[in-house]
């Protein structure tokens, strides 16, 4: 399984749902009811489920007990211990795919918590603001870390899934819509990430 994509493939007759977990005896995909996966080598398991679709909620049983989202999700609605959404990102389509950035001396960073940034505390209402940071002579933002959290508020430091986007601020096309309109700008995005602790939930 050398050069699997972590994480569901969608295409056009359905979806592949995958995991690694070497040590497991059985895998199950709990979608509309548990499908037993198949194993491959290196500890992969995997399975095809024609006609699913992006926005499928799924999950995965663990010898026939623990259930988990998946360490790859892309999106998870209901926080870090429910199901994990099948998220399709060809179907958004990016406005400002010719922007290449600026050169590093003419980076001046703004680093912005996408919880506090705005009264709502979103993707979407920080967009609202670029103008503002613009104009203010900075040419960079740095998002506070975005990996999916439990509950609605954290400075983003204790993430679980690190591929998710927390719903609190709302759902991945939102945030793509977020960096599209910061490039926009001429403004560059950049993430910072923790990739050494996890939260004390979901984990």
């Amino acid at each position: 399984m050398n050069g699997m994509r972590f994480g569901p493939k969608v295409d056009a007759d359905g979806v592949t749902f995958q995991l690694w977990a070497p040590a497991a005896k059985q895998i199950d995909l709990v979608l509309d009811s548990p499908r037993p996966m198949e194993a491959q080598a290196d500890g992969w398991h995997k399975l095809f489920v024609p006609g699913a679709r992006a926005g499928a909620l799924y999950k995965f049983r663990i010898d026939g007990d623990l259930e988990v989202p998946d360490p790859a999700s892309h999106f998870q609605p209901q926080d870090v211990s429910g199901p994990s959404e099948v998220i399709d990102h060809s179907q958004y389509r990016w406005q400002t795919e010719q922007w290449r950035g600026r050169p590093w001396e003419k980076a001046a960073f703004l680093e912005l918590h996408v919880g506090t940034f705005t009264p709502s505390g979103s993707f979407r209402s920080a967009i609202e603001q670029l103008d503002h940071v613009r104009d203010t002579g900075l040419t960079a933002i740095e998002l506070l870390p975005l990996a999916d959290f439990s509950g609605r508020w954290n400075w983003g430091y204790d993430g679980v899934l690190l591929y998710a986007p927390d719903s609190a601020y709302g759902r991945p096309e939102d945030l793509k819509a977020l960096v599209d309109a910061a490039h926009e700008r001429e403004l560059m995005v950049f993430l910072d990430v923790v990739y050494n602790h996890f939260g004390p939930e979901g984990n």
